[in-house]
């Protein structure tokens, strides 16, 4: 196996700079949702979501993901008011009370927006500027970097998996590119536990080189997913020990940022693998 070592590039973030490649980031998940499949009602007021970021930030995190909508499967849509409720005054209490960057988790151009205008630094859709198509046009108007996602409303493949997930990932950078946001700030991420059942989750694991092929940074979010609990057996909150082993593995093929809830444990892996792959202590 070879062991893709990153070139280091600083992105500007609004207002903040988000560097890749110089080591791997840790992006801590937070989830202002009462129904999410791991964490949900967990955090879902402001003070609550707070104190988890600070406790993220303390733990090791470079970035903080504030999530509105529940995206696990068989999850209920979130109106757009509401989703604006329950994440704007948390971006808001995180911009002012800590110095870190904040990534807002949504497809929608609104929330996005405002998310931005509120002290939020990255967009992170899950639906790769594909559900809504004025995500681009934000995503180029504050020149922030773009995690676009795959996904897909079912598991069903005309064609092998990869090169669909590369057909996906055309029309997404294609998106964002005619709308004018620069190249430098798309990151890809291969939506590991969406559009796809666990056995094809383990396949796309298997083939990352070929996402990272592309030769955009690469954000990986395995964290306590389906995948996880199918190999090992064991329901969400059981899953740190499988996620540590995917995000490691990950990590060898050069994704450069890992999406996760248990942020201590993470970083502690991360440092070990970054000192092998990078040649320092």
């Amino acid at each position: 196996m070879i062991m893709k070592k990153s070139i280091s590039r600083k992105l500007g973030a609004n207002g903040k700079d988000l560097v890749i490649g110089e080591k791997t980031l840790i992006m801590g998940i937070l989830n202002v949702t009462p129904d999410s499949f791991s964490d949900g009602g967990k955090f879902d007021d402001v003070e609550k979501a707070l104190s988890h970021a600070k406790e993220m930030v303390l733990d090791g995190a470079d970035i903080i993901d504030v999530g509105g909508e529940s995206t696990r499967p068989g999850s209920l849509s979130v109106d757009l008011e509401e989703e604006l409720l329950r994440t704007i005054p948390v971006v808001k209490g995180i911009s002012k009370n800590l110095d870190t960057l904040i990534s807002i988790d949504s497809y929608k151009a609104k929330v996005a927006y405002e998310a931005l205008k509120n002290g939020a630094h990255i967009i992170n859709d899950v639906w790769g500027f594909q559900k809504d198509p004025d995500m681009a046009k934000i995503a180029a108007e504050f020149q922030v970097p773009s995690i676009l996602m795959h996904n897909k409303i079912d598991t069903e493949y005309d064609i092998d998996i990869i090169e669909s997930m590369k057909s996906f990932f055309d029309k997404s950078i294609e998106l964002g590119l005619k709308n004018g946001l620069k190249e430098e700030n798309i990151i890809l991420d291969p939506g590991i536990g969406f559009g796809k059942t666990p056995e094809q989750n383990v396949y796309v694991m298997s083939r990352l080189d070929e996402i990272k092929a592309f030769g955009f940074p690469v954000l990986l979010g395995t964290s306590r997913k389906s995948m996880i609990g199918k190999i090992l057996d064991l329901p969400a909150d059981e899953r740190l020990e499988g996620t540590l082993g995917t995000n490691s593995y990950g990590i060898l093929l050069g994704c450069e940022v890992i999406r996760v809830h248990d942020v201590k444990e993470h970083l502690r892996m991360v440092k070990v693998m970054d000192s092998i792959i990078r040649g320092a202590i």
